[in-house]
């Protein structure tokens, strides 16, 4: 009759497990403090793991946004470019003044020595 008690303290069932009898052992009592602490520390990991992956999530779509912009930017800086090359200005200025010529002379003479 001895032996069947100390079988029952040192293995435990799955019923015990289940029906949460394990958790009056002897063991756990003394480690309460221990086991709350460490599911603190998982509820925090669990947290931060999260709150890392929104973080990167905005970053990527921040990424996206840059890259868009940027291209938007070379666009216009292009359309730009375009419209104010020489020629262009000159079609525009011959429009409303028909007696304009672009000279055909530098403004500057670069001597060689």
């Amino acid at each position: 009759m001895a032996n069947k008690a100390e079988d029952k303290k040192r293995s435990p069932s799955v019923k015990s497990i289940l029906g949460g009898d394990i958790l009056a052992n002897d063991f756990f009592r003394r480690q309460t403090k221990l086991l709350i602490l460490m599911m603190i520390f998982i509820l925090f990991y669990i947290h931060n793991r999260y709150a890392s992956q929104q973080q990167q999530i905005e970053i990527d779509k921040l990424k996206k946004e840059l890259i868009d912009i940027k291209y938007d930017a070379l666009t216009r800086s292009s359309e730009l470019m375009e419209k104010s090359r020489q020629s262009r200005i000159e079609e525009y200025v011959s429009e409303e003044q028909s007696d304009l010529q672009t000279s055909t002379n530098p403004p500057y003479v670069i001597k060689k020595d």
